[in-house]
């Protein structure tokens, strides 16, 4: 039997989290690596969403992550328009009303916030030149960073939580899931794991 195989990707903007579609956008494919026959993402980030993406061949993989009785964290980090405050943070960690389908709404969960304004202690998440944008943003624009470690994630939760609270998402940036982290992997790069190493940092029992 082929042995299974496990990729982390730094997903860029402006790319799906699927290597087929019906519409005319940019899929994973046009990654430069030669992933096997039957590679599929763990889960997606939306078009605009950048950061940690994983894929692998194992079908399984899925609902023994997203689906299973244990909750598994996912970090967040987040550029938002306007200084956010301690106040907000609080209130976006303890759980806060959005829209859901049908015109219903949901209460997230609790959840971890922290606003970042010296990412030395977060290092082992992501390279600090993430936070110095490709494209200067005006010098009058205020923005803010904030991580926030959900173990959830539901109708583009992340986006709507901090619209919330009354500021606008810039940019959306994966970072980790359980002990697999983006770190210093550039936009567009994909890193091979061997199965033992995915399972124990994911805390999953090997399929």
């Amino acid at each position: 039997m082929t042995a299974h195989r496990y990729f982390v990707v730094h997903k860029p903007v402006n790319m799906v989290s699927q290597f087929i579609s019906s519409h005319d956008v940019n899929l994973l494919g046009s990654l430069d690596f030669d992933f096997p026959e039957g590679t599929h993402a763990i889960g997606r980030l939306d078009n605009n969403s950048e950061g940690l993406l994983l894929l692998t061949t194992n079908k399984k993989v899925t609902k023994l992550l997203f689906q299973g009785h244990k909750p598994h964290t996912r970090t967040y980090l987040v550029q938002v328009k306007n200084k956010i405050t301690p106040a907000t943070a609080d209130a976006l960690a303890s759980g806060i009303q959005i829209s859901a389908p049908a015109g219903s709404a949901y209460v997230t969960s609790p959840c971890v916030v922290a606003i970042v304004e010296d990412p030395t202690p977060y290092q082992h998440l992501f390279d600090a030149s993430i936070l110095t944008p490709a494209t200067p943003m005006h010098q009058n624009v205020v923005t803010s960073w904030v991580l926030i470690t959900l173990t959830e994630g539901k109708f583009h939760q992340v986006r709507k939580m901090v619209a919330a609270v009354h500021h606008r998402c810039i940019r959306l940036l994966r970072v980790a899931i359980e002990d697999i982290y983006l770190g210093s992997l550039p936009a567009g790069a994909v890193q091979e794991i061997q199965e033992e190493d995915f399972f124990k940092r994911l805390a999953l029992l090997p399929t």
